[in-house]
């Protein structure tokens, strides 16, 4: 009997440019192989602070971060994706990360992420602004309403319980796939950790 894949966990943070490229293939890259994806929103400034940075490392190492954007654009590039580079990095992603957790087992909280990672990285939008994420919202067909309920104080602590289980898990950056505990980390694994959640073992 064949047996069921492994849910794959996508963690990422709105303002991570190589998620950008992960979130934009992954579930796609999930669904035709059958895999069930978990949205996982969080915040990487935490874990950053964690490991002594204050900023992300490619403001902190400019030859690291030259080159971060130009691959960056050639990613984009060879996939079709938007791109234009933020006037401002990293961006503020604590708003759009508290809606995507309050929807992540919506069906289209895919779709969600993938439009504000557009917004910020193939549009130059202040994501982390309330008319922003509002106007996606209404664009998806979504209440803006939803804003309010995620930044309730019922719900706004599924971010920072995201972020501190991203620390248990000693992430150090984003993306990652988690498949049964098995840590994936950046957008060149993700079709590795497809597979992994596809094993008979995993």
């Amino acid at each position: 009997m064949d047996l069921e894949p492994a849910v794959l966990d996508f963690w990422f943070d709105f303002a991570s440019t190589y998620s950008y490229v992960g979130a934009m293939q992954i579930e796609e890259l999930c669904r035709a192989a059958g895999v069930p994806i978990r949205w996982k929103p969080f915040l990487l400034g935490p874990i950053f602070a964690r490991q002594g940075l204050r900023d992300s490392p490619f403001n902190v190492y400019p030859r690291r971060g030259a080159y971060m954007w130009r691959d960056l654009e050639r990613l984009c590039h060879k996939h079709g994706f938007p791109w234009r580079q933020p006037t401002r990095f990293p961006r503020s992603s604590t708003l759009p990360a508290r809606v995507a957790c309050l929807i992540a087992d919506e069906p289209w909280c895919g779709d969600f992420v993938r439009r504000i990672f557009v917004a910020n990285f193939g549009e130059d939008r202040e994501i982390g602004e309330l008319p922003v994420v509002a106007k996606i919202l209404e664009e998806l067909g979504k209440p803006s309403e939803l804003i309010g309920t995620a930044l309730d104080e019922s719900h706004r602590g599924l971010l920072r319980t995201n972020t501190a289980q991203a620390d248990a898990l000693e992430l150090f950056g984003a993306p990652n796939c988690i498949v049964n505990g098995e840590i994936f980390w950046g957008e060149e694994a993700l079709a590795d950790a497809v597979e992994w959640a596809r094993r008979p073992s995993a």
